[in-house]
This record gives C-alpha cells, structure tokens and sequence, in this order.
C-alpha cells in the first residue's frame, strides 16, 4: 500500500476536523461515532487514529479551528468599523441572533453550539473552549472601549459589558434552537427581543 504524502494526511485530517465541526454541533460530540465520522470524511474508520489521540483530542481541535473562524468574522467587522449598516457590535449581534444562524446549528459560531458538550467532556475541551470564550470578550470588550471613545470607559465596565454580551447572545440561541420546531413564532420572538436589547 502507498504511502501518502504530508500534504495528503494535512488535507485528510483538515477533512476529519471539518466534518466533526458540522456533525458536533449538530449532533453533540457524544451523539457521533467515529465511524460516522470517518464516512463523513470519506476516509476509513481505521485512519481516525493515525490523526487523533482520541475523540476529545479531535474535540478539542473543533473547537479550536470553529471559534477561529468565527472569531475572525468578528475581527473583519471591528476592521471594517462603521458603516452605513451600523457599528461592528450592531451588525455581529444582527448576525449571530438571526434565524439563519439559528436554523443552520451544524455551521456558524461554535458558542452556542458546543455550550452543553464542553462542559460534559474533558479539561482539553473546556480550555479550547474557554480560549474561544475569552477571544470573544476581549474583542467585545475593545471594541466596547473604542465606541465609547470620548466619554470614559473603564477596561472593568469595557469586560462587564462584554461578559454580559455574550451571555446574553449565547443563551438566546440556546433558547431559539430548543424551542424553534414546536414553537417557532416564541423562537422568533427570543431572537427578535434579544438583537433589540442585546447592547442595551
């Protein structure tokens, strides 16, 4: 059997971190085999060991490259600044309460999807997971600051603020998912309250 080249295995263990991106947050990380995984990787079940050390190894590195992604969404609408559609933390929240990323749980910001698993699994996934956390309040907290500019705004009340946002974001998805199938019109009303007063 041939072996595969560097480039190869990157490109197969980029698949691996993908898939498990989607089917984690989608499913949870319990709810999903490794075997399912592996097909949704197009490669064998055998190969997940030759990337992973385990599944919360794997685990851990979703959550790295999800909240890295996302994180970066967050750092191109601080760079883009004001605009006619509204200040950063406007349009992130508009963005991140909106039915879209609420109907689509297998893609967007891993906050809300991963909420419930980080804390089940091991210390690796609750640090990975407390990384992105933090990536968020400190882009919250700054661009809190730099909209504040010319009336004082402490770092603590900058971070309060901050912890709050999230808080408020995160619970509010959780809350629209839960309920969006059998009660979609509260779902709609939890998102369209909560983009109203989440910077208030």
């Amino acid at each position: 059997m041939p072996r595969i080249t560097r480039e190869e295995k990157a490109r197969n263990r980029q698949n691996i971190v993908e898939a498990a991106g989607r089917m984690f947050r989608a499913q949870g990380i319990d709810a999903v085999g490794i075997a399912d995984l592996m097909k949704e990787a197009g490669l064998t079940h055998g190969g997940f060991y030759n990337h992973f050390a385990s599944k919360d190894d794997l685990a851990a590195e979703v959550c790295n490259a999800s909240f890295a992604a996302s994180l970066g969404v967050l750092r191109q609408a601080v760079e883009e600044g004001d605009v006619p559609a509204g200040p950063p933390l406007r349009r992130v929240v508009e963005d991140y309460l909106s039915a879209e990323h609420r109907d689509a749980p297998d893609g967007g910001c891993p906050s809300a999807s991963l909420v419930i698993d980080a804390g089940r699994h091991t210390e690796e996934v609750q640090r990975s997971y407390a990384a992105g956390v933090e990536g968020y309040l400190a882009g919250f907290a700054g661009e809190f600051a730099r909209e504040g500019e010319g009336s004082e705004v402490a770092p603590e009340e900058a971070r309060e603020r901050a912890v709050l946002l999230l808080s408020r974001m995160v619970g509010a998805m959780v809350l629209a998912r839960a309920v969006r199938h059998v009660e979609p019109e509260l779902s709609d009303e939890i998102l369209r309250t909560c983009r109203a007063h989440a910077l208030d």
